[in-house]
């Protein structure tokens, strides 16, 4: 995902932001601009040959003889056939966007003046404009582990608990790798084998690269790609020297604001839409160096793509 800085100043409150994006000619004129760069495409055939409605300056048309398709700039977005207003949408991508550890649906819609239905599909929807489908691999020092999400079987009601109260079995893993001063990247792992986490981290971190993980034997079978280094948590050890420091403290600490994020807003978030939680979380981490203007412009910039209520609650 490239950081675009938006033609717009640095907002020092979401009242300023309110105040310049107060209505839907301005936030489409913006839209226009992100997605277009200022030069309108046709979403159905990719063709630049268009023109604008002279009577419906929201409507344009394609000039192409195989296309001749008339569509606004919502056409083939997130936005397209909201019935929400763009001043709705782009408050709530601002606030999701900024936020140190997000909102939940409940007080989104308290916010925004809508249900709490509607502000759940709107929040998902934002989330999956914040995930970085780039495909560069970390590099340099990167420390890889994994972490499980879910509740505690001490939580649980009494028949529902695990004999075992050290299983994870109602709990969903999530592999992670960060680059130390740079990105992570996360993934959740339906089954928790060896080949999942082994092929996560080829996914993740580029070839030679110096690999810092704890004891875990999954992460020997990749030890062939990268300069491998390890510290024995189940001895105690949380960091020694060698030609680098060699700790996972990072992605730990990491694991700590994934964490705070789901348990302290969310308190229950299901396997099934957890990534997309991890994505809204990555994202804020990995802007972290940025201004929130940059931030709000990168994620409407990647707004392309559609993602439907009935997606969310099939299955």
């Amino acid at each position: 995902m490239q950081y675009v800085t938006g033609q717009m100043k640095a907002f020092k409150s979401i009242i300023e932001f309110q105040n310049h994006f107060n209505t839907e000619e301005k936030c489409r004129e913006y839209l226009e601009e992100q997605r277009w760069n200022g030069t309108p495409a046709c979403p159905h055939c990719g063709s630049e040959n268009v023109c604008r409605f002279a009577t419906n300056n929201r409507i344009f048309k394609c000039r192409e003889k195989g296309c001749r398709q008339k569509f606004s700039v919502t056409v083939g977005t997130i936005y397209e056939n909201s019935k929400l207003p763009l001043t709705k949408w782009f408050l709530a991508t601002y606030i999701l966007s900024v936020h140190s550890k997000g909102i939940s649906s409940l007080q989104l819609a308290t916010w925004l003046g809508i249900t709490q239905k509607s502000a759940w599909h709107l929040n998902h929807r934002i989330r999956q404009m914040l995930t970085n489908s780039a495909s560069e691999l970390l590099t340099g020092i990167c420390e890889v582990d994994e972490t499980y999400v879910g509740g505690k079987e001490s939580n649980k009601h009494l028949n529902k608990r695990s004999a075992n109260k050290y299983r994870n079995d109602s709990k969903t893993m999530v592999f992670g790798a960060v680059e130390r001063g740079g990105k992570v990247k996360t993934k959740v792992i339906p089954q928790t084998n060896i080949e999942n986490i082994t092929n996560s981290i080829q996914e993740f971190i580029a070839p030679d690269s110096i690999m810092v993980s704890d004891e875990h034997h999954a992460y020997n079978r990749v030890k062939h790609l990268y300069e491998h280094k390890t510290v024995n948590h189940g001895r105690k050890e949380y960091v020694r020297q060698d030609v680098i420091l060699v700790h996972t403290n990072n992605i730990e600490g990491y694991w700590n604001i994934l964490k705070k994020q789901i348990n302290g807003i969310h308190h229950f978030v299901s396997p099934k839409h957890l990534q997309r939680y991890c994505d809204e979380s990555a994202f804020r981490f990995n802007s972290r160096e940025i201004q929130q203007d940059e931030r709000f412009a990168n994620a409407i910039s990647n707004c392309e793509g559609r993602l439907q209520y009935k997606e969310l609650t099939n299955g």
